[in-house]
Formats: C-alpha cells, structure tokens, sequence
C-alpha cells in the first residue's frame, strides 16, 4: 500500500465560528456573522445543528470551553482578520504579503502561497476545536491515533501579490468519496476583488503508528461533515479542468535533475516528516534556469506517493512534458543551450514540465508533478 506524503495543512473538513475584532481595522475588519441554521437527513442530532451550534456543542465535548474563557487562544482569535462566511460553511482571512515571503520577482514564491493554504486551512480547523496536538485531527483520530495526509495538491496563480499587498482567502471543505475528503481555496487581491489564484487538494486518513492508510470512517465523518457545505462547491467547476489532469509517467532520459537533496530539521512538520511545502521547492530545484529566468509558475499539480523522512535523501528530476501529437519530447535548442520545453495551454509562451521526486537510493518515488510556465509579465 502506498503511503501518501503528509502535507497536513488542515483537516479538510471544518469552518471557523468567530468574526469578531475589537475596534476597526478599516478595510481589514470583519463584522460578526450570523451563521444560518441548516438540517441533515441524517438521524445524527449534531449533523441538524448549525456549525456555530455544533460548535459549541463540541467545545462542550471535549471540555475546550475553559480553555477559551480563560483566554487559551483568544488574542489570536482576537487579532487574526478571518472568519466564519455568513452561512457558516467556509472561512475567510486576509493577510498581508510579508518583505521575507517575497522573492527574485518582487512577489510572493510559490512556497509563500503554499505555506498561506496551509495557514488558513489550519486556521479553519483550529477554530472549531480541531488541531488541538495535531493537524486538525478530530478527538476520534486522535483517539486511534490517525492523522490526515495530502494525496493530491493543485495550485494556479494567475497573479502574484507583491510585497504590502494585501490578499484574502476563502477556504472550505467537503467529503470526498469513501476514503478521503477536499480542501478548495480562492484568492483575492483584497484591493481589486481580483480572483487571483485557486487550488485543490484531496486527502487521506494514515495510521500514525503504523504509517499505513486507512479508510475515513463514520465517526470522523460525523465530526466534521457539519462545517462541509450541504452540496458539492468546487473551486474548479469548468469541465476538463487541470485540476482534474493525469500526471503524466515520467519517462527517460531525464534532462535536468538535482541529486543528493537532503531535508533540514526546518523542513519537518509536527507529523515527523517532510511538510509539503518542502516539496515545491524540491521540484523547482531541478527546473532550468533559462525558464526561471524569464517565466514565472502559474500552475502546479503534486501527487504525493510515499512520505519522506529527515533521513532521506531525494533527487529532483524534471523533463519538458510531451505535447499530445508529437513523438518526441523537445530538447535542448539554440546556440546557448536555452530550455525550450513543449508550448501549450492557453498562452503562445506557455511551457510544461514533468518531475518526479525519487528516494536517491533505491529509486522509490515519493512525488509526481507537473507544472506550467508562462512569460513574466513586465513591471
């Protein structure tokens, strides 16, 4: 059985039950919101509560009340700009584009981005009682010991918010088949209302003991299905989109490729093993630098296979991705060796990779991705 990387960014499957900030934050504050009751089929009496009552009732529960009142977590609470949406089933925060999140473009990395999913995922959980010695793990995984685990991630900037700016993100989660549940996210540049970039992910529950899969069961679905919206919410609603797209099997020969990368005591999570922000950077490690130099990243895909650990060592590998009609993947062209990989998607300078993230030893994989590149635009 495959073991799936952790990227424990948040359980996807809980919403936030406070909006409240003490004075005004001019165009960053919030105003308390009411959540709409709404009813289940299900014979549960937690599942027809709406998701601030359920919250409370599992605050209740768990005996977290106590901890809140005697100001556990409150002045976060207090100074965070996010909250619950008016009906109670995603959440909202806004945050502002740090100097040290910014990178060679003058914008936030991709890594940035990444790292700021994970924050308002694990945000989301923790409010509602989750996360409390984990990422967002309920009390029956906690109880048998189980954790969430990233299977899938997809991530598309269309633009990138540059240092001072301000963005917001809406998150939200739901079931996902018998064996796993989604977290979707949109962002928007809090200044324009611009929709600037969407992702997906799609997760599973791992033993932490044994490091094995194991299925989502009715217990923990129950605890947190009342903060999932009531129908499917798709950040990727279009037909055939990327999200949804195989990656490809990376093929030889491999035409770039960084070897012997070795994880830092920095890059492990509270799970004990590699975040999965980790492992964008890894992937880009091998990407040319004539690319680098002159797109920028709009999309990438990561299928997580196996976990890794600190005593790993990784190689990085990645090739220009086949385009569907040709035999051949392009090569190196031109004088000066410039990267040419294949041109597709909607743009004329739009150029895809393939990567493939493998145990340096025995060549286990441990991630398989993609990406797509579009030509910097001019500042």
């Amino acid at each position: 059985m495959l073991n799936f990387s952790s990227c424990n960014v948040t359980d996807p499957g809980q919403a936030l039950p406070h909006c409240r900030f003490a004075g005004s934050f001019g165009p960053l504050s919030f105003h308390r919101c009411t959540p709409r009751a709404v009813s289940f089929s299900r014979s549960s009496s937690r599942l027809s509560l709406s998701p601030v009552q359920a919250v409370l009732s599992y605050r209740q529960q768990v005996g977290s009340d106590a901890a809140v009142e005697s100001g556990s977590g409150s002045l976060a609470d207090r100074l965070r700009f996010g909250g619950l949406t008016e009906d109670g089933l995603s959440y909202k925060e806004k945050f502002i584009i740090r100097c040290y999140e910014v990178g060679i473009n003058k914008t936030a990395t991709i890594e940035t981005i990444a790292n700021l999913l994970q924050e308002v995922g694990g945000n989301h959980a923790q409010s509602v009682g989750f996360s409390t010695d984990g990422f967002a793990t309920t009390p029956t995984m906690r109880k048998l010991h189980l954790i969430w685990v990233t299977a899938r991630m997809h991530i598309e900037v269309y633009k990138y918010p540059a240092w001072s700016n301000v963005i917001e993100i809406e998150t939200w989660c739901q079931n996902e088949g018998r064996i796993g549940t989604r977290r979707d996210w949109i962002l928007k540049d809090v200044a324009t209302g611009e929709v600037i970039g969407r992702a997906t992910s799609k997760w599973v529950m791992m033993n932490q003991d044994t490091r094995r899969l194991q299925k989502v069961n009715d217990d923990v679905k129950e605890e947190y299905l009342i903060f999932c919206p009531r129908e499917p919410r798709l950040a990727f609603p279009e037909e055939n989109n990327k999200s949804t797209k195989k990656i490809a099997k990376f093929e030889d020969p491999v035409q770039y490729s960084r070897l012997g990368l070795k994880p830092r005591r920095a890059d492990l999570d509270m799970n004990q093993h590699v975040n999965n922000v980790t492992y964008i950077g890894w992937v880009l490690e091998s990407m040319p630098e004539e690319i680098i130099d002159t797109h920028e990243l709009q999309t990438i895909t990561l299928d997580y296979r196996r976990e890794c650990q600190q005593d790993d060592v990784v190689d990085s590998l990645t090739s220009p991705e086949l385009a569907e009609g040709t035999e051949t993947v392009s090569v190196l062209r031109g004088t000066n060796g410039s990267a040419t990989a294949t041109t597709g998607g909607d743009q004329p300078d739009c150029h895809q990779f393939l990567h493939l993230l493998r145990l340096s030893g025995d060549g286990q994989e441990i991630n398989r991705g993609r990406t797509e590149w579009r030509k910097k635009p001019t500042r």
